[in-house]
């Protein structure tokens, strides 16, 4: 312990204290100030706590610093006086709370006109925040008597401070009866209502920006204190208002009308996805709707209000608000994506996964618009964006296993309206969206494009999946009996190169992925354990410092990771049978390296035993340049520089989109492997 060497007896705080004349500045430049008063030295806080001092505290985290002040104590003292105010002490939280003239003081500081200056509006709302914690009642008797007050934080919604004091008032507040009465009191002041009109073409994006987030967390705080606080009945004032279909309505005409900018479109969307509580899943193998796990039912109220709006959304994938060009690793990209119809395509997905009595209404609009098809044009034209991808999967595996319907081990699930319509979703994901014929087209479309030393396309790990999803259904989903109808449906050619598509390419594909990852996995188990086992690290080795660095890197040079070949278990099976298939042997008349041929020097004597090689020195007789051909090695000359032209050669990671990255590109695993004492050429 460090601190068993201090030989002071006294800090020079107390010294300070016992001077009559000791200012608050003096205390405060003092380093261990704030633990002193954390550890409640007494004669510390009775300092603190006179109203001079109080006061003076109370001014420093509300007013702007003096500009002729040095900048290195412009925002230190501010900064000290928040931490001493809020370090939950007592006596500093019964005088601050307790206090009306304080609380006037702390109050003034929303009334100042805008913009805040950022570092004192968080202080201000951290000061607020722990008094809403600990003294709850009083702080919001004083608030409730203020009739501007919520004018006031809204009108200062761009800072983002003014968001945390509207969460602690929705979420900090105890017991459950007095958090039931503020939340009323925030409701009638209409606190959901204003936030939505924040929502509008018309304000600035931070504004609309800060007032969506708001709404999305006060969703997600309401549901889950409604989920832990079972013992009251009554529900949440502010959800009940929020989930009504004239609030929805509310935001739907604010992001539709006049100039359709891209901020509102999407701060509005994801308001509607927190709405719609959509669970993400981990995406992983053959993907449906168990993956998802949803804590709340979807309000059909909100259905209700979505469904006039999605010709508007459907327009928005045609023409999105106009994008200037982007320059990208694979050349200039004229129209980007745009955040605007990626989270229309989130917003599509989320509504295909609801489970509610106005799903029906939906997904018939949905298949009038052919939303499903365009969204699958995307998907193809934007190679790259894997964002958008993901969404498209998702829709895909959302209409296949649709989540409304049932599986009984003996009969098929029973036949609704609701139903129906996840039928009729099917139906027209493969006769009008040509799901198959689409599949098969792209796949042998990037085979020919790969063949011709091209670039393996970015949607291709996704529409391997897509085409996992279909197969899994077929065989065992909900509507396994009409997929297999539809199918059978195509035209002859297309059923057969399915058939074949899926009994070789996609079986072969999926093993390959298979062996990839449990082998990288193997790979890594084994290196894992052989390097504990090399080193050993142990804590007695990280007690005694002096002891174990040297011996740490005598034991560096002993470091030997292998592979046990002859180990009989399941990961050795999958390592013998990845190197199977990815070693293979040279070509018969290929050189071999282990003939003992005639070597010559350039000096007529070898290197003394012991002595330097000079890896510079000329041989006697250089290698034809077509020797190194025949065999196959790269040369220099095939590495290219990078380049961004769509003509020139091939770069390394494209990406062709500000929202997507390529995760398709492969490094080169043309390698050596010492297996069995020789050396042996890999291929892809």
């Amino acid at each position: 312990m460090f601190w068993k060497f201090d030989l002071h007896t006294s800090s020079h705080l107390e010294a300070l204290l016992d001077k009559e004349d000791v200012t608050l500045s003096e205390l405060m430049d003092e380093e261990d100030v704030l633990q002193e008063c954390k550890a409640q030295n007494r004669r510390l806080l009775l300092f603190l706590c006179q109203d001079q001092c109080m006061q003076e505290l109370v001014t420093m985290i509300t007013t702007e610093p003096p500009a002729g002040v040095e900048e290195t104590k412009r925002f230190k003292y501010p900064n000290i006086a928040c931490e001493l105010l809020t370090c939950d002490v007592g006596v500093i939280n019964d005088k601050l709370g307790n206090e009306e003239p304080l609380l006037e003081t702390l109050y003034a500081f929303l009334e100042q006109p805008s913009p805040l200056n950022p570092l004192l509006a968080s202080f201000f709302s951290k000061t607020i925040g722990n008094l809403i914690t600990r003294k709850t009642e009083q702080v919001l008797n004083f608030l409730r008597r203020k009739e501007g007050f919520l004018s006031l934080v809204l009108k200062h919604i761009d800072t983002s401070a003014m968001m945390d004091v509207l969460l602690r008032l929705i979420s900090c507040v105890e017991p459950p009866p007095l958090r039931l009465e503020t939340l009323t009191w925030l409701n009638e002041e209409k606190l959901a209502q204003r936030l939505i009109e924040l929502i509008h073409p018309e304000r600035d994006e931070e504004r609309q920006s800060n007032a969506s987030q708001t709404l999305c967390d006060i969703i997600r705080l309401s549901r889950d204190q409604a989920n832990q606080l079972q013992e009251i009945s009554q529900p949440d004032p502010l959800l009940t208002v929020l989930e009504s279909q004239e609030s929805v309505e509310q935001l739907l005409q604010n992001m539709f009308s006049g100039e359709r900018t891209e901020s509102c479109i999407v701060n509005g969307i994801q308001v509607l996805l927190t709405l719609l509580e959509i669970r993400r899943p981990v995406v992983d193998g053959v993907m449906d709707a168990q993956g998802f796990e949803r804590s709340y039912t979807v309000n059909s109220s909100i259905l209700l209000a979505i469904e006039p709006h999605l010709r508007h959304f459907h327009q928005l994938l045609l023409e999105p608000p106009k994008r200037n060009p982007m320059l990208t690793t694979l050349g200039v990209l004229d129209e980007p994506l745009g955040n605007t119809r990626l989270h229309v395509a989130r917003l599509v997905a989320s509504l295909l996964y609801t489970s509610s009595a106005s799903h029906a209404v939906v997904a018939q609009e949905l298949c009038r618009l052919n939303t499903m098809d365009l969204l699958l044009d995307l998907f193809f034209k934007y190679t790259w964006n894997n964002f958008l991808h993901l969404q498209v999967e998702l829709c895909v595996a959302a209409i296949l296993r649709p989540c409304t319907l049932t599986e009984t081990p003996t009969s098929e699930p029973s036949i609704t309206p609701e139903n129906s319509a996840h039928n009729l979703m099917v139906t027209h994901l493969f006769q009008h969206c040509h799901l198959v014929q689409r599949i098969l087209e792209a796949w042998e479309e990037n085979d020919k494009i790969q063949s011709e030393g091209g670039m393996r396309r970015g949607y291709m790990g996704h529409l391997t999946r897509i085409a996992n999803t279909v197969v899994h259904n077929l065989e065992k989903g909900p509507v396994h009996t009409q997929i297999s109808s539809l199918i059978t449906g195509l035209p002859e050619d297309y059923r057969g190169r399915w058939e074949t598509f899926v009994d070789q390419t996609l079986s072969e594909t999926n093993r390959k992925n298979t062996i990839d990852l449990a082998f990288s996995d193997y790979q890594i188990q084994q290196m894992t354990a052989n390097f504990v086992d090399q080193f050993g690290f142990n804590d007695e080795e990280f007690t005694d410092h002096d002891d174990s660095i040297g011996a740490t890197f005598d034991r560096i040079a002993e470091i030997n990771i292998n592979i046990d070949a002859g180990q009989d278990s399941a990961n050795t099976a999958v390592f013998e049978a990845c190197a199977k298939e990815r070693i293979q042997p040279f070509d018969d008349d290929e050189e071999d390296i282990w003939e003992e041929k005639e070597i010559n020097y350039v000096n007529s004597k070898a290197p003394a035993a012991g002595g330097g090689f000079a890896a510079w020195d000329t041989p006697v007789s250089q290698p034809a340049a077509t020797d190194a051909e025949e065999k196959g090695w790269a040369k220099f000359t095939d590495f290219q520089p990078f380049c961004c032209s769509e003509t020139g050669p091939r770069c390394s990671s494209p990406v062709d989109s500000e929202l997507s990255g390529s995760d398709n590109t492969k490094p080169n695993q043309n390698r050596k492997l010492l297996k069995h004492g020789y050396w042996q050429k890999m291929v892809k």
